[in-house]
C-alpha cells in the first residue's frame, strides 16, 4: 500500500507512521519537485498512492505537482484533507465514485475559542470600563451576564459543537440550526434554516458556522438582518459568501446587528479600500480563526488516527458526503 504527502508534514509524523504501519510505502514530494521513498529517488511512473494527505502545502507553489496528481489519480482510495470545508469548486474532482474524503476537525477548538473570546468581549462593557479608567473615574458599570444570553449557531458540525460547549459553560442558552434534528446533547433547541425568521429575534449572538452552498449563499441578507435582535452580535467564521455584505453595512446602521466579527469575506485578501476596515462596529481578522497553536498537532493526530482505522478496514472519522464537495 502506498501513501503520498509533502516533505514538511511527513517529517512531523514519520516516526509515528513507521511504528504503526511499517509496511506502508510513503512517497514524499520534495521541495524541489522530486519524489523520494525511504530517502531514495523514486520513479514517478511507480506513483500509485491509495492514501493522500491533502495539507496546506498542496495549495502553494507545488499545487500542480500534488493536487494535479491527485485529481488525475485512478488509484486514490482515501483523501484526508486539512480543511473543515470542501465546498470550494477546486475540490470538485474529489467527488467521484470510489474515493473516500475525510475533512478536518482539528481547527474546531481554536475557532470556537476565537468565537467565544470575541463574543464575550462584546457582551461585556470592556470599552466603557476602559474609558472610565482612562478618565480616572471611579464609576461602576452594570453588565448583562453571559448566562442571560441566547446563542444561535447556524451549522452544527465539529466547529458548531465546540462553540456550544464553550457558550454553555457560561450558562448561555444555545440553539442549533442544522439539517438533522439531533442536538447531540449540546444544544437546548434545534431548528432549521426555514425557522430562522422566528429564531433570530431572540438571539443575542448569531454565529455562522455552516458550509457555503446554493441553500446558504447570501443567507445573511436584508431579511435576515431585519429579523435580528437590536444590539445583537453577528460572527462569521464560515465562508464570506454566507453574508450579503452591502446588506450588512445597512443593517449595522440600524443596530441589527450592533457588532459584526468577520473572519471571512467574499473577496480575500480583503482589499485595502474596503469599508470593513474602518467601520466602528466591525472587527476584521484575515481568515485566521483557525490559527491556534495546537491546531497543527490535532491535525497530525487526526490523520494518524484515521490512517490506523483505514489500515484496519474500520470506518473513518469525519467522512464527507460527496454531494457536499465542490458545490460552493
Amino acid at each position: 500500500m502506498q501513501a503520498f504527502m509533502f516533505r514538511t508534514p511527513y517529517d512531523r509524523i514519520a516516526g509515528r507512521i513507521a511504528a504503526m504501519a511499517p509496511d506502508l510505502d510513503v512517497v514524499v514530494l520534495e521541495p524541489d519537485g522530486g519524489l523520494t521513498l525511504n530517502g531514495q529517488t523514486f520513479d514517478a511512473a511507480g506513483l500509485k498512492p491509495d492514501i493522500w494527505w491533502l495539507t496546506l502545502e498542496a495549495f502553494g507553489a507545488q499545487t500542480k505537482d500534488y493536487f494535479g496528481r491527485l485529481k488525475a489519480s485512478a488509484d486514490a482510495r482515501w483523501v484526508q484533507t486539512v480543511f473543515a470545508g470542501v465546498e470550494n469548486p477546486v475540490f470538485k474532482p474529489l467527488a467521484r465514485e470510489g474515493l473516500l474524503v475525510t475533512n478536518s476537525s482539528a481547527q474546531a477548538p481554536a475557532i470556537a475559542e476565537y468565537v467565544s473570546v470575541h463574543a464575550l468581549s462584546l457582551l461585556h462593557p470592556i470599552a466603557e470600563q476602559q474609558a472610565h479608567q482612562d478618565a480616572r473615574t471611579w464609576k461602576p458599570v452594570n453588565f448583562r451576564e453571559v448566562g442571560q444570553t441566547r446563542w444561535l449557531i447556524v451549522g452544527f458540525g465539529n466547529i458548531g459543537r465546540e462553540i456550544a460547549v464553550r457558550a454553555k459553560a457560561f450558562g448561555a442558552q444555545v440553539e442549533a440550526v442544522r439539517r438533522a434534528a439531533s442536538a447531540e446533547g449540546l444544544a437546548d433547541a434545534v431548528s432549521t434554516l426555514a425557522d430562522l425568521p422566528e429564531r433570530l429575534p431572540d438571539a443575542d449572538v448569531v454565529v455562522l458556522a455552516c458550509a457555503l452552498n446554493d441553500e446558504t449563499r447570501d443567507l445573511a441578507n436584508a431579511e435576515f438582518f431585519a429579523a435580528m435582535k437590536p444590539g445583537s452580535i453577528l460572527i462569521n467564521i464560515g465562508r464570506g459568501g454566507l453574508v450579503d455584505e452591502d446588506a450588512l453595512r445597512t443593517a449595522l446602521d440600524a443596530d441589527k446587528p450592533a457588532h459584526a466579527v468577520l473572519d471571512v469575506f467574499k473577496t480575500e485578501p480583503l482589499p485595502a479600500d474596503s469599508w470593513f476596515w474602518d467601520h466602528p462596529k466591525v472587527r476584521v481578522t484575515p481568515h485566521a480563526s483557525n490559527r491556534g497553536a495546537l491546531t497543527g498537532e490535532r491535525g497530525d493526530a487526526l490523520f494518524l488516527g484515521n490512517l490506523g482505522l483505514y489500515l484496519r478496514g474500520e470506518p473513518l472519522r469525519n467522512r464527507v458526503n460527496p454531494a457536499d464537495i465542490g458545490v460552493g
